[in-house]
């Protein structure tokens, strides 16, 4: 009998102690956490308990990712009352509320503010593997089903699944606030909140003071933000009804770990778990430009960050202050210079490429269509544009602006936005049509003798074009791909003779490898270039075929535009559009011209630039490596925009070869990486180098290949670097621009160029990391030397160290929060 009592006794106590280990996800009414007691999450995916910051005598209650070292904390709840006592507890009551007591008089230093009516002894608090904490009634009820939770109450950090809007019942709102400091979770300045005035849009405030505007939803994205791609590892959904207004994003993946994360400086970013190298890694920041801020260019106005100035009037619009505007003060805006007579005595104008407008002072309904909506903008003499809700599937829904149009800017959208305007401005074809209408059968019969001509030349033309393509479609050691299908437009030798007066010396600008330039004017007034190779030409139709072949169907800002070709005789020639202010070189290392360098306007070249080369590596159809980047092959258009040009060396990769081993090295030295110089092997990585090498000629204004101090024997690389480690780098800044530089901008620029010429390619940033960093003021990781560093060598090409070419496309990776 003894025996079976102490077996009983035994049974009990093993199942006491399998029911609270079972349990270590949740806290039973008045069970307590104290000390480095912990709960976590029935997968082990988040921990929840007393931690604190660094050096700070500080302990909050707060959850954090279980595995992951060093610690990081997605959600805090007394991140407003900081507590400094070692009894602390962390409990919950009979009726649903959190508590953090002092256990020594048990006085009450936080709350939840949440009770139910009546003490329930069925109330748990419970840990899940989606970082949720919530409280529930444990009588059979499922996790869905649950009182409380900390997803109602975000701090700076967005998971998978937490709403990110306003519960239009309660007026509670749902939104990001940053930390004070990596040390400090108290609320910092900034904060991204919904403001659901008009059609719902996000907002990043800084105290009371707007900042930005994140664009209304279109049913693919938020307006003006950047095209994302399908991934495998999450989806995004926007939901807004009569309950509730929000933005969330699911996993797809259950395993992976990602969070949208508000640094304390207010940048909204995207970091991800990467297993294999212990890190976080940067994916997705919100760009920092001169267009960023709310407004920037007042009512009517909108922003370009490509052009210099930034800000210009929508059509049909003029500076309402000429003085303050061309004094580089755009706040007052635009005004029309046509006045509106309302109704069907106005028309509109389609607009597209832009950042739609501030929604606050709109209207909207989900089931109207395009034509429905332009009636009742056309019936509203106080609508100014109308445009379609939700952009997916030709359109559908209708959205409409009253009062100004605020902030826009322009971007790479495809939904187009109509703007009302004076009946004079758009109708300009409706008079056309009405003024030829009684001359049909004279301009009848001139359209046929044109179209028999146009037949007739273009069927000449296509042979002629046959000839070239039937060269230019094999494929070669350069790695070209077949174009036969994609005919690029031929012009005769006689055409291209007359457009630049029979190759007149004053039409001549200037000559390279390919051989001379010449400008010409078309019979429409456009402005062209014609890049002529010839018998003396150090480059051959190998490199003409491949300029044609990289650079035919690529459409991008920052790229040269290819218009056409001629083959005549023994010669061939490219005709591209012309850029007024040439390349690059001659304004750059110019003492004189480069003072109308500014910063601005270099911080922009900068920036174009990259965004050039990011479209070559990544977004474009082909994946380009250019082999040649230098200041040279940058032209400059009257703005000057920049456009990467002279494709001829070029090297088209498929599917998702990003690099190759050489024998024949081509390109600049100066703006050669080591691995290419000395072992032939080229990569994505070549052209981020000799992009760095870019940026710090354009900051300091000097050729890579000078040397600064005889002393040390430095090129500019080297020369850089030294000022970098002394932390004197601003000595590196041009005179002509150090007046107008913003210092943090030029100090973080000069930090990306160093990062982008380090020695091993595999340190090196891929185009995506390097634009994501032009944009963000996150923290950058420090460079190692560059290449061809070295402290007593006098030829910049020698070196002895053996690299090896990586495929690792690295990214920003930021340590901790």
């Amino acid at each position: 009998m003894t025996f079976q009592l102490q077996l009983l006794f035994f049974c009990s106590v093993l199942l006491w102690f399998l029911t609270n280990c079972a349990a270590v996800d949740t806290l039973l009414v008045d069970q307590e956490i104290r000390g480095n007691e912990t709960i976590v999450s029935a997968n082990e995916m988040y921990e929840m308990g007393f931690f604190s910051l660094g050096n700070s005598q500080y302990r909050y209650v707060g959850i954090w990712f279980k595995n992951i070292s060093p610690q990081t904390v997605v959600w805090v709840a007394n991140r407003e009352i900081q507590v400094t006592c070692s009894s602390c507890v962390f409990r919950v009551n009979s009726n649903g509320t959190l508590l953090i007591l002092n256990d020594d008089n048990n006085s009450l230093i936080w709350s939840s503010n949440y009770s139910l009516p009546v003490g329930n002894v069925n109330i748990v608090a419970k840990l899940l593997d989606s970082g949720n904490f919530i409280v529930k009634d444990n009588s059979g009820s499922s996790d869905e089903d649950f009182m409380w939770q900390s997803f109602d109450y975000p701090d700076d950090t967005m998971l998978a699944g937490m709403k990110y809007g306003k519960d239009l019942i309660t007026g509670r709102y749902w939104s990001m606030r940053s930390w004070k400091s990596l040390e400090d979770p108290s609320p910092g300045l900034y904060e991204n909140r919904v403001d659901t005035n008009g059609y719902p849009q996000f907002f990043r405030w800084r105290g009371s003071v707007l900042e930005t505007r994140f664009g209304p939803w279109n049913g693919v994205r938020f307006s003006g933000s950047l095209p994302s791609k399908p991934n495998p590892y999450y989806t995004y959904e926007f939901v807004c009804n009569e309950k509730e207004v929000y933005f969330k994003y699911d996993l797809i993946n259950k395993s992976f770990i990602t969070r949208l994360f508000m640094t304390p400086e207010g940048s909204r970013v995207r970091l991800n778990w990467i297993n294999a190298t212990q890190s976080w890694v940067l994916t997705l920041a919100t760009a920092v430009d001169m267009c960023t801020p709310y407004g920037v260019c007042g009512p009517f106005g909108h922003c370009n960050f490509n052009n210099y100035p930034a800000c210009s009037c929508l059509d049909g619009f003029e500076p309402r202050q000429p003085d303050e505007w061309n004094a580089g003060n755009w706040s007052g805006g635009c005004q029309r210079k046509k006045l509106l007579k309302c109704g069907d005595k106005d028309g509109f104008r389609r607009l597209s490429g832009l950042k739609l407008p501030d929604s606050r002072h709109s209207w909207y309904n989900v089931n109207m269509s395009l034509v429905e909506c332009k009636k009742a903008c056309t019936r509203n003499c106080s609508c100014t544009a109308y445009a379609n809700l939700d952009m997916r599937k030709g359109g559908s829904g209708c959205l409409l602006w009253f009062d100004d149009l605020m902030d826009i800017r322009e971007n790479d959208e495809n939904q187009d936005i109509f703007l009302r305007t004076a009946k004079s401005e758009s109708s300009v074809m409706e008079k056309v049509i009405i003024m030829v209408l009684p001359t049909t059968i004279v301009m009848v019969l001139v359209g046929l003798a044109l179209a028999v001509y146009g037949w007739k030349k273009r069927r000449s033309r296509e042979e002629r074009q046959g000839n070239l393509s039937e060269s230019l479609s094999e494929e070669d050691d350069t790695g070209g791909v077949k174009n036969k299908d994609d005919k690029l437009p031929f012009f005769s030798f006689s055409e291209i003779s007359k457009l630049t007066n029979n190759f007149s010396i004053d039409n001549k600008l200037g000559e390279g490898g390919f051989g001379p330039v010449y400008k010409g004017v078309m019979d429409d007034g456009q402005e062209i270039a014609v890049k002529r190779l010839s018998d003396t030409s150090s480059q051959g139709l190998d490199e003409f075929k491949n300029e044609v072949r990289c650079i035919h169907k690529l459409q991008h800002r920052n790229l040269v535009k290819i218009l056409g070709s001629c083959a005549h005789k023994n010669e061939v020639m490219l005709i591209y559009e012309y850029m007024a202010n040439g390349s690059l070189d001659t304004i750059l290392f110019d003492e004189t011209k480069s003072s109308a360098l500014d910063w601005c306007r270099r911080f922009c070249i900068i920036n174009g630039i990259a965004r050039g080369l990011l479209y070559l590596h990544q977004d474009s159809h082909l994946r380009i490596i250019h082999r040649d980047l230098k200041a040279s092959n940058i032209l400059l258009d009257s703005d000057m925009n920049p456009k990467i040009s002279d494709f001829g060396l070029a090297r088209i990769f498929e599917g998702y070869e990003t690099g190759v081993s050489t024998k024949n090295v081509v390109g600049t030295y100066g703006y050669i990486p080591p691995e290419y110089a000395l072992h032939g092997v080229f990569s994505i990585k070549s052209d981020v180098f000799s992009f760095g090498v870019l940026v710090l000629e354009i900051i300091s204004g000097k050729r890579n290949r000078r040397i600064f101090s005889q002393q040390h024997s430095h090129n500019l690389l080297g020369h850089a670097w030294r000022l970098f480690k002394d932390d004197k780098s601003l000595q590196l800044v041009s005179a002509s621009s150090c007046d107008s530089c913003i210092i943090s901008e030029v100090l973080r620029s000069i930090h990306i160029g160093l990062l982008c010429v380090q020695n091993h390619a595999e340190d090196r940033p891929t185009m995506s990391s390097v634009v994501l960093m032009l944009g963000n003021d996150g923290v950058l990781p420090q460079p190692k030397p560059p290449a061809f560093f070295t402290e007593v060598d006098l030829d910049p090409w020698t070196s002895t160290t053996t690299t090896t070419m990586s495929a690792n496309d690295m990214t920003v990776s930021l340590t901790g929060r």
